[in-house]
């Protein structure tokens, strides 16, 4: 038997075309971030409208750059692996590292805005972190999982991007008529919009997995939760490593640092959703493959019968 044949169904690496893919669709998601981040920042007359752009971009191009630090590091990983096994250490090392190249890389387009500023320096260095950290967890050896949920999170991304286009007919379904009944609306609208998020992580992590056999279901379940966890991790990581941008949108005005709390505070909520919605369904969505347990109770009369029939036969 090969190495592949032997290790653990979760241990396996991804066949090259599907992380290849999955590289091609989150660089793509990056680049278009990144992409208008610069262009919406760029586009700003004052320093204030630029200070309070790049604070509504920081948070999605962070995410986006952890998808793709840990979805190009799959691909150098798979790559790799098919003409040499990698150790621990070596495969730790080789993800990191491809990950801190997709961030240096990623970085160059915000950080060539204004070189001379250092919030866009701290918007380079938090994007360079994030890619960093994805390749690191690239690294760890269930890259069936990695995939399931980098190919999860991609799904969110188009379940946002579809739902942003249909926003205002949605928001008038939710009742959005006056001041109050809007800003209702535009809660309901998060919430269900983090809901289908997770429902599409969790059956997108689910039929990724499923050809895996004797995959346990936890790894399902952490498959179908790693696109949340994802975002908050984004989040966290612009709280922290960004916090000055964040900090001087907030100095703009008084209404600008109440509605980056808003944002700040949603953003963190609806990532929590998605984690357990993802969660919650890609566990349903494998226990119905499930067969039901044999009975050892009624095993036993069968096996006590079948034991006395061989005695007797033998004593005749």
């Amino acid at each position: 038997m090969t190495d592949r044949q032997t290790a653990a169904p979760e241990t396996v690496e991804e066949s090259r075309l599907t992380v290849a893919l999955l590289a091609a669709a989150a660089l793509a998601w990056t680049g278009a971030m990144l992409w208008s981040a610069r262009a919406t920042i760029t586009g700003r007359a004052d320093a204030a409208m630029e200070v309070t752009s790049t604070a509504y971009a920081l948070p999605g191009a962070v995410t986006a750059d952890l998808v793709a630090g840990s979805a190009v590091a799959l691909l150098v990983l798979t790559l790799i692996s098919a003409r040499r096994p990698l150790g621990p250490t070596a495969r730790f090392a080789v993800a990191t590292g491809t990950g801190l190249v997709v961030g240096l890389l990623s970085a160059i387009p915000i950080i060539t805005i204004n070189t001379a500023g250092t919030i866009y320096a701290v918007v380079g260095g938090t994007v360079a972190a994030a890619a960093t950290i994805g390749g690191a967890l690239a690294g760890l050896r269930i890259p069936s999982v990695i995939a399931a949920a980098g190919a999860g999170s991609v799904g969110v991304f188009l379940v946002g991007f579809v739902l942003n286009l249909f926003q205002s007919p949605v928001l008038d379904a939710f009742g959005a008529d006056d001041t109050a009944s809007s800003a209702q609306a535009a809660q309901w609208f998060s919430y269900s919009q983090a809901a289908l998020s997770g429902l599409a992580a969790g059956l997108i992590a689910y039929f990724m997995l499923r050809r895996r056999a004797g995959l346990r279901w936890p790894l399902y379940a952490l498959a179908g939760a790693g696109p949340g966890l994802l975002l908050v991790i984004g989040e966290l990581l612009a709280r922290t490593a960004g916090a000055e941008v964040l900090e001087l949108a907030g100095k703009v005005s008084e209404l600008e640092q109440t509605v980056q709390q808003m944002l700040s505070s949603a953003r963190l909520n609806n990532g929590l959703i998605v984690v357990f919605v993802g969660a919650l369904t890609a566990i349903f969505a494998v226990g119905r493959t499930l067969g039901p347990a044999r009975d050892s109770d009624d095993d036993e009369p069968q096996a006590s019968s079948s034991s006395s029939e061989t005695a007797y036969h033998s004593n005749s």
